[in-house]
């Protein structure tokens, strides 16, 4: 048990396995007082960014819950200063109703943390990483612990592959994993949908339709062009 006040805080919400394991610890910590899940979405189809999640799955998340869900609408091709603009909206709604805490799933991706912390401190927000430092090890066997139910819905196309989408997080999932994927799918290898367990007070009701797979040119720092890959499990509300 804390002692004192608590701090109150944003949960930035991917809808994802790490995600909901950070919520569950930071919750569990009674350090914070958690005021809304914050998470950003494509505007034109109204999905995750990465996780391909739909709005209507990410606000029955949230229900279950028991958090409001701000959202971030993002236009697909739009710059990192368009994504800093709308994230410096976000901030100073939350600013206003005396929250300065912003909690991530992150593990030890450092450049990823350095840029949160280059953003958000100038506002005046601390960030806070209830998972960092581990190994994805550590944090897998967490997460099996914990209770939480998840599955895949994206991975990339030439890391996993179809297989892999509609399958569930458990032991035998990590023992069927090729060698050079991170367990965690830290390195961008898969993401997930979590509906059940841990900070979940009733499951959330989820379809997956036949995969779809689709590629997307990335500008690179040369200025030469890379598509990558996905498939997508066609998650919807069920």
């Amino acid at each position: 048990m804390v002692s004192g006040k608590r701090e109150k805080a944003v949960f930035n919400w991917s809808g994802g396995k790490d995600s909901a394991l950070a919520l569950y610890k930071a919750q569990q910590s009674e350090a914070y007082e958690i005021v809304s899940l914050l998470t950003t979405v494509n505007r034109d189809n109204a999905r995750s960014s990465m996780h391909g999640i739909p709005v209507g799955l990410l606000r029955r998340q949230a229900d279950s819950i028991g958090l409001p869900l701000y959202t971030i609408d993002l236009a697909p091709d739009g710059t990192m200063e368009n994504y800093e603009e709308a994230m410096a909206a976000a901030v100073g709604h939350f600013r206003d109703t005396g929250a300065d805490r912003f909690i991530f799933g992150d593990i030890f991706l450092h450049d990823v943390r350095s840029y949160r912390e280059k953003q958000l401190s100038p506002y005046g927000i601390t960030v806070v990483e209830p998972l960092w430092g581990k190994s994805s090890a550590e944090i897998m066997r967490e997460f099996l612990a914990s209770g939480l139910q998840t599955v895949i819905v994206t991975t990339t196309a030439d890391r996993l592959g179809r297989d892999f989408i509609g399958r569930r997080i458990d032991e035998t999932f990590v023992r069927d994993l090729p060698d050079g994927i991170d367990v965690c799918g830290e390195n961008g290898e898969y993401h997930t949908f979590c509906y059940a367990g841990g900070p979940f007070r009733t499951p959330v009701q989820f379809a997956l339709g036949e995969p779809l797979q689709r590629s997307y040119p990335v500008k690179l720092d040369d200025g030469t062009v890379k598509n990558y890959t996905y498939w997508f499990a066609d998650l919807r509300e069920g």
